[in-house]
Protein backbone atom coordinates (compact mmCIF):
# COMPACT_ATOMS: atom_id res chain seq x y z
CA UNK A 1 0.00 0.00 0.00
CA UNK A 2 1.25 3.55 -0.73
CA UNK A 3 1.99 5.12 1.96
CA UNK A 4 1.74 8.88 0.28
CA UNK A 5 -1.71 9.99 0.62
CA UNK A 6 -2.53 13.11 -1.69
CA UNK A 7 -5.24 15.06 -1.53
CA UNK A 8 -5.32 17.48 -4.06
CA UNK A 9 -3.11 16.84 -7.79
CA UNK A 10 -1.80 20.84 -8.86
CA UNK A 11 -0.63 21.03 -12.36
CA UNK A 12 3.03 22.45 -12.16
CA UNK A 13 5.75 23.08 -14.64
CA UNK A 14 9.19 21.57 -14.12
CA UNK A 15 8.28 21.41 -10.24
CA UNK A 16 12.16 21.45 -8.08
CA UNK A 17 11.84 19.13 -5.21
CA UNK A 18 12.77 21.10 -1.74
CA UNK A 19 13.31 18.18 1.30
CA UNK A 20 14.35 19.33 4.93
CA UNK A 21 14.06 18.07 8.46
CA UNK A 22 15.37 19.11 11.79
CA UNK A 23 19.31 19.15 11.85
CA UNK A 24 21.67 20.89 13.48
CA UNK A 25 21.11 24.41 13.84
CA UNK A 26 17.62 23.82 12.81
CA UNK A 27 19.15 25.14 9.94
CA UNK A 28 17.08 23.12 7.32
CA UNK A 29 13.49 22.51 8.94
CA UNK A 30 13.55 26.66 9.85
CA UNK A 31 14.40 27.39 6.52
CA UNK A 32 12.01 25.21 4.60
CA UNK A 33 8.77 26.12 6.92
CA UNK A 34 9.80 30.23 6.28
CA UNK A 35 9.71 29.42 2.83
CA UNK A 36 6.21 27.31 3.32
CA UNK A 37 4.65 30.27 5.02
CA UNK A 38 6.26 33.02 3.14
CA UNK A 39 5.01 31.59 0.16
CA UNK A 40 1.56 30.85 1.63
CA UNK A 41 2.55 27.15 -0.31
CA UNK A 42 -0.50 24.50 -0.05
CA UNK A 43 -0.69 21.21 1.53
CA UNK A 44 -1.63 19.04 -0.54
CA UNK A 45 -0.33 15.51 -0.11
CA UNK A 46 1.28 13.65 3.59
CA UNK A 47 3.32 10.37 4.42
CA UNK A 48 1.71 8.21 7.13
CA UNK A 49 3.97 8.01 9.66
CA UNK A 50 2.40 5.22 11.49
CA UNK A 51 4.43 3.12 8.57
CA UNK A 52 7.87 5.04 9.40
CA UNK A 53 7.91 6.41 12.79
CA UNK A 54 7.29 4.97 16.14
CA UNK A 55 6.43 6.81 19.53
CA UNK A 56 10.06 6.68 22.32
CA UNK A 57 8.20 8.71 25.06
CA UNK A 58 4.94 9.67 27.12
CA UNK A 59 4.45 13.60 26.69
CA UNK A 60 3.79 15.36 30.13
CA UNK A 61 0.91 18.55 30.18
CA UNK A 62 0.62 19.96 33.51
CA UNK A 63 1.67 16.90 35.14
CA UNK A 64 -0.42 14.84 33.57
CA UNK A 65 1.01 11.94 31.02
CA UNK A 66 -0.59 11.76 28.16
CA UNK A 67 0.12 10.30 24.70
CA UNK A 68 2.16 12.60 22.09
CA UNK A 69 1.19 12.96 18.25
CA UNK A 70 3.15 11.23 15.24
CA UNK A 71 5.74 13.42 13.73
CA UNK A 72 4.34 14.60 10.53
CA UNK A 73 5.54 14.33 6.74
CA UNK A 74 3.92 16.89 4.47
CA UNK A 75 3.74 18.49 0.71
CA UNK A 76 3.33 21.86 0.15
CA UNK A 77 3.26 22.82 -3.69
CA UNK A 78 3.85 26.25 -5.02
CA UNK A 79 3.19 28.03 -8.32
CA UNK A 80 6.54 30.07 -9.37
CA UNK A 81 4.49 32.82 -11.53
CA UNK A 82 8.05 34.83 -11.78
CA UNK A 83 9.96 32.15 -12.92
CA UNK A 84 10.32 28.37 -14.85
CA UNK A 85 9.95 25.96 -12.32
CA UNK A 86 7.19 25.87 -9.18
CA UNK A 87 8.37 23.80 -6.22
CA UNK A 88 7.46 20.92 -4.37
CA UNK A 89 8.27 20.93 -0.80
CA UNK A 90 8.16 18.32 1.85
CA UNK A 91 8.37 18.95 5.22
CA UNK A 92 8.80 16.64 8.21
CA UNK A 93 9.16 17.63 11.77
CA UNK A 94 11.36 14.66 12.42
CA UNK A 95 13.51 12.31 11.21
CA UNK A 96 12.30 8.25 10.40
CA UNK A 97 13.17 5.45 12.34
CA UNK A 98 16.86 5.51 9.94
CA UNK A 99 16.24 1.69 9.46
CA UNK A 100 13.47 2.68 7.13
CA UNK A 101 14.86 5.56 5.77
CA UNK A 102 15.57 4.10 2.21
CA UNK A 103 11.61 2.83 1.91
CA UNK A 104 10.43 6.56 3.45
CA UNK A 105 12.45 8.05 0.77
CA UNK A 106 11.31 5.80 -1.73
CA UNK A 107 7.63 7.19 -1.06
CA UNK A 108 8.84 10.61 -1.49
CA UNK A 109 10.60 10.11 -4.89
CA UNK A 110 7.98 8.07 -6.17
CA UNK A 111 5.50 11.61 -5.56
CA UNK A 112 8.58 13.63 -7.04
CA UNK A 113 8.96 11.45 -10.20
CA UNK A 114 5.29 11.03 -10.95
CA UNK A 115 5.27 15.02 -10.94
CA UNK A 116 8.47 15.28 -13.25
CA UNK A 117 10.76 16.74 -10.73
CA UNK A 118 13.56 18.09 -12.78
CA UNK A 119 15.79 18.88 -9.30
CA UNK A 120 15.67 17.60 -5.85
CA UNK A 121 17.06 20.37 -2.78
CA UNK A 122 18.43 19.70 0.44
CA UNK A 123 19.38 22.02 3.34
CA UNK A 124 21.46 21.61 6.02
CA UNK A 125 24.21 23.59 8.89
CA UNK A 126 28.36 23.95 8.16
CA UNK A 127 29.67 24.04 11.34
CA UNK A 128 32.49 25.55 11.47
CA UNK A 129 35.14 27.37 13.78
CA UNK A 130 33.45 31.20 12.96
CA UNK A 131 32.02 33.84 15.09
CA UNK A 132 28.18 34.00 15.46
CA UNK A 133 28.84 37.66 14.08
CA UNK A 134 29.88 36.78 11.29
CA UNK A 135 27.45 36.63 7.65
CA UNK A 136 26.77 32.98 7.10
CA UNK A 137 28.12 31.45 3.54
CA UNK A 138 26.34 28.78 1.59
CA UNK A 139 28.51 25.68 0.75
CA UNK A 140 27.26 23.14 -1.79
CA UNK A 141 27.44 19.38 -2.49
CA UNK A 142 25.83 18.32 -6.08
CA UNK A 143 24.63 14.33 -7.29
CA UNK A 144 26.82 15.22 -10.60
CA UNK A 145 29.90 16.94 -12.25
CA UNK A 146 27.88 19.18 -14.51
CA UNK A 147 25.17 20.35 -11.71
CA UNK A 148 28.48 20.84 -10.05
CA UNK A 149 29.52 23.12 -12.30
CA UNK A 150 26.77 25.41 -12.70
CA UNK A 151 26.59 25.92 -8.93
CA UNK A 152 29.59 27.16 -9.06
CA UNK A 153 28.55 30.08 -11.15
CA UNK A 154 26.85 30.96 -7.44
CA UNK A 155 29.55 31.81 -5.87
CA UNK A 156 29.27 28.77 -3.13
CA UNK A 157 31.94 27.42 -1.83
CA UNK A 158 32.60 23.46 -2.66
CA UNK A 159 32.18 21.17 -0.52
CA UNK A 160 35.21 18.57 -1.41
CA UNK A 161 35.41 16.20 1.15
CA UNK A 162 33.24 15.23 4.14
CA UNK A 163 30.00 13.55 4.98
CA UNK A 164 26.03 15.25 5.54
CA UNK A 165 24.52 13.33 8.53
CA UNK A 166 20.74 12.43 8.82
CA UNK A 167 18.19 12.66 6.32
CA UNK A 168 18.86 16.33 4.36
CA UNK A 169 22.64 14.66 3.23
CA UNK A 170 21.39 10.96 2.98
CA UNK A 171 18.01 11.56 0.97
CA UNK A 172 19.88 12.81 -1.80
CA UNK A 173 22.07 9.55 -2.17
CA UNK A 174 18.74 7.75 -2.71
CA UNK A 175 17.84 10.04 -5.07
CA UNK A 176 20.91 9.72 -7.42
CA UNK A 177 20.48 6.25 -6.84
CA UNK A 178 16.69 6.78 -8.29
CA UNK A 179 17.72 8.38 -11.15
CA UNK A 180 17.20 12.23 -10.03
CA UNK A 181 19.95 15.05 -10.09
CA UNK A 182 20.24 17.36 -6.94
CA UNK A 183 22.42 19.43 -4.26
CA UNK A 184 22.67 20.70 -0.98
CA UNK A 185 22.63 24.09 0.53
CA UNK A 186 24.30 24.35 3.85
CA UNK A 187 24.54 27.52 5.77
CA UNK A 188 27.77 27.84 7.94
CA UNK A 189 27.14 27.84 11.89
CA UNK A 190 29.76 28.34 15.03
CA UNK A 191 30.78 25.55 16.48
CA UNK A 192 29.27 26.29 19.47
CA UNK A 193 25.74 27.10 18.60
CA UNK A 194 25.24 23.62 17.02
CA UNK A 195 22.21 23.23 19.04
CA UNK A 196 20.34 26.62 19.06
CA UNK A 197 18.07 28.38 16.02
CA UNK A 198 20.40 29.77 13.60
CA UNK A 199 18.31 31.59 11.39
CA UNK A 200 21.27 33.62 9.61
CA UNK A 201 22.12 29.79 8.14
CA UNK A 202 18.48 29.53 7.33
CA UNK A 203 18.63 32.86 5.42
CA UNK A 204 21.82 32.27 3.63
CA UNK A 205 20.34 28.92 2.16
CA UNK A 206 17.06 30.53 0.58
CA UNK A 207 19.28 32.86 -0.70
CA UNK A 208 21.31 30.51 -2.16
CA UNK A 209 18.06 29.14 -3.65
CA UNK A 210 16.68 31.76 -4.78
CA UNK A 211 19.73 32.18 -6.97
CA UNK A 212 18.94 28.73 -8.50
CA UNK A 213 15.34 29.70 -8.77
CA UNK A 214 15.93 33.19 -10.51
CA UNK A 215 13.58 34.31 -8.06
CA UNK A 216 13.79 36.50 -4.99
CA UNK A 217 11.96 35.81 -1.31
CA UNK A 218 11.55 38.20 1.39
CA UNK A 219 13.77 37.29 3.69
CA UNK A 220 13.25 40.40 6.04
CA UNK A 221 11.27 38.69 9.10
CA UNK A 222 14.20 35.66 8.84
CA UNK A 223 16.94 38.23 9.10
CA UNK A 224 15.21 40.27 11.67
CA UNK A 225 14.94 36.91 14.08
CA UNK A 226 18.70 36.19 12.93
CA UNK A 227 19.63 39.68 14.41
CA UNK A 228 17.56 38.62 17.59
CA UNK A 229 19.07 35.51 18.23
CA UNK A 230 22.79 37.53 17.70
CA UNK A 231 21.75 40.17 20.24
CA UNK A 232 21.03 36.97 22.52
CA UNK A 233 23.72 35.06 22.01
CA UNK A 234 26.00 38.58 22.86
CA UNK A 235 24.03 38.66 25.75
CA UNK A 236 24.84 35.13 27.09
CA UNK A 237 28.50 35.42 26.28
CA UNK A 238 28.71 38.72 28.65
CA UNK A 239 26.94 36.77 30.95
CA UNK A 240 29.88 34.15 30.96
CA UNK A 241 32.27 36.80 31.21
CA UNK A 242 31.00 39.27 33.92
CA UNK A 243 28.47 37.11 36.10
CA UNK A 244 25.24 38.46 36.98
CA UNK A 245 25.02 42.75 36.95
CA UNK A 246 26.48 43.84 40.42
CA UNK A 247 28.17 46.50 42.31
CA UNK A 248 31.52 46.82 41.50
CA UNK A 249 31.70 44.12 38.55
CA UNK A 250 34.96 43.91 37.18
CA UNK A 251 36.29 44.86 34.12
CA UNK A 252 35.43 42.67 30.67
CA UNK A 253 37.82 39.74 30.43
CA UNK A 254 40.31 39.50 27.35
CA UNK A 255 40.46 38.27 23.95
CA UNK A 256 42.30 34.68 25.97
CA UNK A 257 39.56 34.06 28.11
CA UNK A 258 36.63 35.15 25.62
CA UNK A 259 38.54 32.21 23.51
CA UNK A 260 38.45 29.42 26.63
CA UNK A 261 34.39 30.42 27.21
CA UNK A 262 33.62 30.03 23.31
CA UNK A 263 35.34 26.26 23.84
CA UNK A 264 33.78 25.72 26.93
CA UNK A 265 30.56 26.08 24.82
CA UNK A 266 31.28 24.17 22.68
CA UNK A 267 32.56 21.50 24.75
CA UNK A 268 28.96 21.51 26.25
CA UNK A 269 27.26 21.08 23.28
CA UNK A 270 26.07 18.11 22.06
CA UNK A 271 28.02 16.34 19.29
CA UNK A 272 25.78 14.80 16.31
CA UNK A 273 25.13 10.94 16.71
CA UNK A 274 27.58 10.99 13.20
CA UNK A 275 29.96 12.49 14.89
CA UNK A 276 30.53 10.23 17.46
CA UNK A 277 30.20 7.84 15.23
CA UNK A 278 32.62 8.67 12.94
CA UNK A 279 35.40 9.49 16.20
CA UNK A 280 34.71 5.90 17.61
CA UNK A 281 35.31 4.16 14.09
CA UNK A 282 38.80 6.30 13.63
CA UNK A 283 39.66 5.32 17.17
CA UNK A 284 39.32 1.26 15.75
CA UNK A 285 41.04 2.40 12.55
CA UNK A 286 44.14 4.25 14.93
CA UNK A 287 44.26 0.96 17.24
CA UNK A 288 45.05 -1.20 14.15
CA UNK A 289 47.03 1.33 12.33
CA UNK A 290 48.91 4.38 14.46
CA UNK A 291 49.14 6.62 11.41
CA UNK A 292 44.93 7.17 11.47
CA UNK A 293 45.80 8.81 14.98
CA UNK A 294 46.62 12.03 13.04
CA UNK A 295 42.98 11.96 11.24
CA UNK A 296 41.09 11.17 14.62
CA UNK A 297 43.55 14.34 16.18
CA UNK A 298 42.39 16.53 13.40
CA UNK A 299 38.45 15.27 14.15
CA UNK A 300 38.58 16.46 17.70
CA UNK A 301 40.50 19.87 17.46
CA UNK A 302 37.56 20.27 14.81
CA UNK A 303 34.86 19.57 17.08
CA UNK A 304 36.71 21.31 20.08
CA UNK A 305 36.52 18.06 22.17
CA UNK A 306 40.10 16.95 22.37
CA UNK A 307 39.73 16.91 26.27
CA UNK A 308 37.03 14.64 26.85
CA UNK A 309 39.08 12.06 24.44
CA UNK A 310 43.30 13.03 25.68
CA UNK A 311 43.45 9.92 27.83
CA UNK A 312 42.01 7.68 25.41
CA UNK A 313 43.59 9.27 22.59
CA UNK A 314 47.01 9.07 24.79
CA UNK A 315 46.31 5.93 25.54
CA UNK A 316 46.94 4.35 21.67
CA UNK A 317 50.36 6.09 21.85
CA UNK A 318 50.86 4.19 24.97
CA UNK A 319 49.98 0.91 23.35
CA UNK A 320 51.51 1.35 20.41
CA UNK A 321 54.99 1.51 21.84
CA UNK A 322 54.68 -1.36 24.34
CA UNK A 323 54.23 -3.26 21.30
CA UNK A 324 57.21 -1.81 19.68
CA UNK A 325 56.35 -0.22 16.80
Amino acid sequence: MDPVKIFKRPRLKKPYLIVAWPGMGDVAFRAATYLVEQLKAEEFAKIEASEFFYLTSSAIDAGILKMPDLPQSRFFFWKNKAGKNDLIIFLSNAQPDLSKAEEYSRAIINLAKSFHVQMVVSFASMPLTLEHIHASKVWFAATNSQLRETLKKNDFSLLNQGQISGMNGLFLSFAKKAGLEGCCLLGEIPLYTIQIENPKASAAVLAGLAKILGVAFDLAVLNQQAAAMEEEINKLLDFLKLGPPQAGAPAPIGDEEIELIKKSLSQLTKLPGSVKEKIENLFKQSQENIAKANELKVELDKWNVYKEYEDRFLDLFRKNRDKGN
